[in-house]
């Protein structure tokens, strides 16, 4: 059932309520309509095999019926058939695994049919696509609004109106989640209450400016960020985000100690060196505290020293020792307090994440099982909860994650089995028959065996190498010849004969891969997806180099395809799986530096952008960076060009400052022009960069560890297994697991009678499987430790003894003479 559907059915009901308030004696007409949408709707999904005959029971849980189980919060009050109920406890069910699988807290959880329409409206994806654009839009408007780049450029009521439609879009949202959160729980959220405030300021400025069609000191642009990251598409980021604030306590306490090893110098700095008249870096304490501040990042040494040095050679020791001191020790100790709060982050995210999950499918527990059995979930209830929670997967799919589930083999899903659900949700499963070569029967059998054959011979990796190293001589050779004519250089580097043949060896290499492993097979390899890539890239290189001479970036295409040479070091391969481990957690604090970017230079375009910097800051010892002509100018003079002129060039510049080479400078001369209490606006950047930037680097050697230890605990053999489930089964077997309708009719296509089949289920090779493998034994300690906070008997904990790496099996003991639920669990 789709969720407008579901939405407008709820409404029927809501609907025939306050009828039935307003007339008891009065039949309700929205409940028969209700009935029959969900009898249209149900009858042609997998799993609906309950009789709609039984429209006499409410909602109440009455005992007229045995198979109605634990009662849905989501119809409280509302008269319901028993389809009905069930229809409803599936899809609580379902919203509390995405709250599970979304890591969203269960006080925001609708607890009454009024709050349903609300929150499923939010948690659609097109809801979703729209937020996300409209806190793109706010973001974008930067390059429109004054100082705007001037490509971009709108008028005022063209961006203001813009910003007023953005701001309603998110504006509803926020309107929808009041109405079932309620005002106390949105003020005991944090992130929500800063989304709201920043929001009526927004909307306020934005009056204001359309009233004033001029734009006036707007700093809070720098606070749009909040409702990007605030996106449900950007999950990432904020759990980056929040690991950054977690790990702020020992970076300030660290930054505690930096700063008063630097005021300390400064302080014997001004009294050692104010009294000498050419270094005017200690002039004052001011001075001298920035210029130790600058001598931090190592961006002014030693020309901050050498004046001083040529009086007398011992005050070296001073500046040595500074640098060894606050550079090389204290920083240092800083980056491995934070990759020792990091890596405790980690692992303590791992636990919250897996007893959430956990958490969430004991909700989802209690609202699958029925009366008949109170300790499981049967296979009716489960394909019921898939319709709602993953209603992409056919009725295969959900058979063989219920019978992997299903280790104990009783037809029904334990609590224990049940919590493991979220594991099964990655699996693709295939028959092993499928498993055989992909040409088998094919009209190019002929042509994909013998291309088996070539690569399966034992010296064509041998032979590849050796191609590419042909081909990384040829390049040497060609670079050699380069001559002062650009473009025959650029062609006899990347279009040459010797290019053309390279080329042609390369795809003939992916052509025979793909014929003996299939497209499918062949692309699952990074490697191989990698090669294909460079080759076609190369290619397209050659093509274009071929009709425009002058397309010089197009070089840089053809060496690529030397670095599959680093695959034949272990300690590159090591570097390259780190990287792909770090990819997801990169590509979120990718996102934090551009949103830091944004935000400061907002900021500083407020600050700044009135200001010129050309030929400033006359007699001061920046003066000769400044310097300009229309003329001519120096190397140095170009620094004007460091500016926050708009957000692409305020960009350039905070990225220079980034990198600490001259930084001081940029920071000297608006000093100059602007007033020297500016400088707090760099030091501040430079401040955020540096922690940001630690523990990107803390994040980079915690990925790196994880991955040594797991490739030393771990063979190729123990991965497959850990990557790959197998489930057998039959027909008979899925009849007996109760099998029925539209469930039943799409199995038969896949299992015929009187055979045993049996699937292959494979999941992705991601950080969160391999940290299952790594954890193993913290992981049964966090779920014992759990049962003993939740007074549940202790676990029996079972592992396989077939395989030693697969996740642990935890049954309870549930005795065969005692049908009443545990107290914690209660129906």
């Amino acid at each position: 059932m789709s969720r407008n559907k579901f939405i407008w059915n709820v409404k029927r009901i809501q609907f025939a309520k306050m009828a039935s308030l307003r007339s008891p004696s009065s039949p309700s007409d929205g409940y028969k309509r209700f009935s029959d949408d969900f009898a249209n709707t149900s009858i042609n999904n997998y799993g609906s095999n309950v009789s709609n005959s039984r429209t006499g029971t409410d909602g109440g849980g009455d005992s007229s019926t045995l198979d109605m189980g634990s009662r849905s919060s989501l119809h409280t009050g509302l008269h319901m058939s028993e389809d009905e109920h069930w229809e409803m406890n599936y899809h609580e069910a379902a919203i509390y695994l995405e709250e599970g699988q979304n890591n969203e807290k269960f006080d925001s959880h609708p607890s009454s049919p009024e709050e349903l329409p609300a929150y499923l409206r939010v948690h659609n994806p097109w809801y979703h696509g729209l937020d996300l654009l409209a806190s793109l839009v706010l973001i974008l408007l930067a390059f429109t609004e004054d100082p705007a780049v001037p490509t971009f450029e709108l008028p005022v009521w063209a961006h203001g109106t813009i910003e007023l439609m953005a701001l309603t879009v998110i504006g509803i949202e926020l309107h929808l989640k009041l109405k079932w959160i309620g005002w106390s729980t949105i003020l005991k959220h944090k992130r929500t209450m800063l989304k709201g405030i920043t929001l009526l300021i927004m909307v306020l400025e934005a009056v204001v400016v359309l009233c004033r069609q001029s734009s006036h000191f707007r700093v809070t642009r720098a606070l749009r960020p909040i409702f990007l990251v605030d996106t449900r598409h950007c999950g990432g980021v904020r759990r980056f985000i929040r690991q950054i604030l977690q790990s702020l306590p020992p970076i300030i306490d660290m930054l505690g100690l930096l700063m008063f090893f630097v005021a300390t110098y400064s302080l014997l700095g001004f009294y050692l060196f104010s009294e000498h008249v050419d270094n005017g870096h200690f002039q004052t304490l001011s001075d001298s505290f920035v210029s130790m501040f600058v001598l931090l990042t190592s961006a002014n040494f030693p020309d901050v020293m050498m004046p001083s040095y040529a009086k007398s050679k011992w005050y070296a020791l001073f500046f040595i020792l500074y640098i060894i001191t606050v550079l090389y020790v204290l920083m240092n100790l800083m980056l491995a307090v934070v990759y020792e709060t990091f890596t405790r982050i980690e692992r303590e995210k791992c636990r919250a994440l897996l007893l959430h999950r956990r958490g969430a499918t004991r909700h989802a527990f209690r609202l699958l099982v029925s009366r008949r059995a109170p300790h499981a979930v049967r296979l009716r209830h489960f394909a019921g909860l898939m319709r709602h929670y993953a209603p992409h997967y056919n009725g295969l799919d959900v058979y063989l994650m219920f019978k992997h589930l299903n280790q104990t083999g009783t037809g029904g899903l334990s609590r224990a089995e049940f919590a493991n659900v979220y594991d099964v949700f990655a699996l693709r499963w295939a028959a092993q028959t499928a498993r055989a070569p992909w040409y088998a029967a094919s009209p190019l059998e002929p042509i994909a065996r013998a291309a088996a054959a070539a690569v399966h011979w034992k010296h064509f990796e041998h032979l590849v190498y050796a191609v590419i190293v042909c081909n990384g001589v040829s390049l040497v050779w060609r670079l050699c010849q380069i001559n002062e004519n650009l473009q025959t250089s650029a062609q006899l580097l990347c279009a040459s004969w010797d290019t053309w043949l390279f080329l042609t060896l390369f795809l003939i290499e992916a052509a025979l891969r793909m014929m003996a492993s299939g497209l499918a097979a062949y692309l699952e390899s990074g490697w191989n997806v990698f090669d294909l890539s460079v080759t076609l890239l190369a290619l397209m290189g050659a093509v274009l180099l071929s009709i425009a001479p002058g397309l010089f970036i197009v070089v840089i295409f053809r060496p690529l395809r030397l670095m599959r040479l680093y695959k034949l070091k272990k300690r590159y391969r090591d570097v390259f799986g780190t990287l792909v481990l770090l990819s997801p957690l990169m590509s979120s604090a990718g996102c934090v530096m551009l949103v830091m970017y944004y935000f400061f230079s907002i900021i500083g375009m407020e600050l700044f952008a009135s200001y010129q910097l050309k030929n400033c800051c006359v007699n001061t010892t920046v003066e000769d960076f400044y310097k300009y002509s229309s003329n001519s100018s120096t190397a140095l003079g170009y620094y004007y060009l460091n500016n926050f002129e708009n957000l692409v060039t305020s960009g350039v510049t905070l990225f220079e400052l980034t990198v600490v080479n001259n930084w001081f400078i940029l920071m000297n001369a608006y000093a100059s022009v602007a007033g020297q209490f500016t400088r707090i606006y760099f030091m501040v950047f430079y401040l955020f960069t540096m922690v940001v930037l630690t523990i990107v680097v803390a994040s980079v050697l915690e990925a790196f560890r994880f991955r040594i230890q797991y490739k030393r605990s771990t063979t190729k053999r123990d991965e497959e297994k850990l990557l790959h489930e197998e489930v057998h089964t039959s027909w008979e077997e899925a009849q007996r697991l109760g099998a029925a309708g539209t469930l039943a009719d799409t199995l038969r296509q896949h299992l015929p009678p009187g055979v045993e089949v049996t699937f292959i289920g494979s999941r992705p090779r991601t950080k969160e499987v391999l940290q299952r493998r790594m954890y193993q034994s913290e992981i049964q300690k966090w779920l014992a430790e759990e049962d003993e906070n939740e007074g549940v008997p202790p676990s029996t904990t079972i592992t396989s003894s077939e395989d030693p790496l697969s996740p642990p099996l935890i049954h309870q003991p549930d005795s065969e003479d005692n049908h009443q639920p545990r107290p914690a669990y209660q129906l």
